[in-house]
C-alpha cells in the first residue's frame, strides 16, 4: 500500500495557519486543480465531505470523513466513497519557534491487484505532487496574509 508524507515549514502563528487548513471548504479557492470541496454534514469535530479534484485533465471525486482535533491541531481523514479502495490520513501542525511545521500524509490503496503493481508507483507520484502542491498553496496563502 503506498504510502505519502510531505511536510513544509509556515511562518507564522499555530492558531492562525489552523484555522487555514482547517477551512477545507476554501481550499479550492487557491488551490487550482480543486474543483470544488462541500461540507455534506457536520456534528461535533467531525465533517462529511465532498471533493472534486481535476488531476491532469481527469475530474476524480470522492467522499471523506475529516477528524478535527483542534486541541492537537490535528485533522484524521478516511475515504467514504470513492475511486480508490483506501484513501486516509491526516494533517498534523507542529509549532517550532516562529514557525509551524505542517504534516500530511497519505496513506491509499488502488484496490486491483493485478495492477497495483503497475499503477502503484504513478499514483504514489501523483499523490506525492498534489500534496506536495496542496501544501505550497497552503504556506502561500498563510505568508501572504501574514505579511
Amino acid at each position: 500500500m503506498p504510502y505519502v508524507e510531505v511536510n513544509t515549514t509556515i511562518k507564522g502563528d499555530i492558531k492562525r495557519i489552523w484555522a487555514i487548513v482547517a477551512d477545507m471548504a476554501s481550499y479550492p479557492q487557491f488551490m487550482p486543480n480543486l474543483k470544488s470541496v462541500t461540507i455534506e454534514e457536520r456534528a461535533g469535530n467531525t465533517t462529511v465531505s465532498k471533493w472534486v479534484s481535476n488531476v491532469d485533465g481527469r475530474i476524480i471525486s470522492w467522499r471523506e470523513r475529516d477528524v478535527f482535533f483542534p486541541d492537537d491541531y490535528r485533522i484524521e481523514y478516511t475515504q467514504v466513497s470513492g475511486d480508490l479502495k483506501k484513501f486516509e490520513g491526516k494533517w498534523q501542525l507542529s509549532p517550532d519557534g516562529e514557525t509551524v511545521n505542517v504534516l500530511l500524509t497519505v496513506d491509499f490503496e488502488f484496490g486491483v491487484p493485478m495492477l497495483a503493481a503497475l499503477l502503484n508507483p504513478l499514483l504514489k507520484k501523483k499523490v506525492r505532487e498534489n500534496s506536495e502542491g496542496m501544501l505550497a498553496a497552503i504556506k502561500k496563502i498563510c505568508e501572504e496574509t501574514h505579511a
